[in-house]
């Protein structure tokens, strides 16, 4: 009767994320977690609430939001397999973002994906490979040269280090702290995994059952109750 869904994912969350600081969002498989991603990003519209986004309210839809608000936060997922198109090549899956929001041509795309593979550490040869061709890890590190291209301000990652091994991932939030240092990036960190959040948060919220249960700073994480 109130317009609102039946079943409700997450249900009346509120969260603030600063500029230049990340936010760890934890909890238990089917609490809510990756549809407040979804949510954020405008992939699920929000039933009801408010998105405000670098003082400007968002439209609860990707396809209504600017191309300018669409380039500044960017999402990355956690299965790059799914995400990455299996037909392309790294440098084509890298450029399309280069030339949708920046208008570049040919040769300047082609400087940016080796300045771009650049920072994620990869070597700039991968660039004609498709992703079968690479490893887990590598897989990922071109979801975030792709997500880097467009620009953002802020980067959703969704649950991005669960699908790695320990020393892959351990690298992976490495380079996001290289990252953020370089270019002053905000991250929101959906993970299930306490010590990922612990390594690169500076708060983190936990959620249960489609709610927001408190929000707290690492170091109260492990304090003894």
């Amino acid at each position: 009767a109130d317009g609102l869904p039946l079943i409700r994912a997450v249900n009346s969350v509120s969260l603030v994320v600063e500029k230049g600081r990340n936010l760890g969002v934890i909890g238990e498989s089917g609490c809510g977690k990756s549809t407040l991603a979804r949510v954020i990003a405008g992939i699920h519209p929000a039933a009801a609430g408010d998105i405000v986004f670098d003082g400007k309210e968002l439209e609860r839809t990707a396809k209504k939001r600017s191309q300018d608000q669409l380039r500044e936060m960017q999402i990355v997922f956690q299965y790059a397999d799914t995400a990455l198109n299996p037909a392309k090549p790294v440098e084509d899956i890298i450029s399309r973002p280069l030339a949708f929001y920046h208008g570049l041509d040919r040769q300047a795309r082609s400087k940016r994906v080796d300045e771009l593979l650049d920072m994620v550490r990869l070597p700039r040869t991968l660039r004609y490979r498709r992703p079968s061709e690479l490893s887990g890890g590598q897989k990922q590190r071109v979801n975030f040269a792709r997500a880097l291209a467009a620009g953002p301000k802020l980067i959703i990652c969704d649950e991005i280090t669960s699908a790695l091994d320990t020393v892959v991932a351990a690298a992976v939030i490495e380079l996001l702290k290289e990252l953020q240092r370089e270019l002053g990036l905000s991250y929101i960190f959906i993970s299930h995994d306490l010590s990922v959040v612990e390594a690169i948060c500076d708060e983190i919220m936990v959620m249960y059952n489609g709610q927001r249960v408190e929000q707290i700073t690492p170091d109260k994480l492990q304090a003894p109750t």
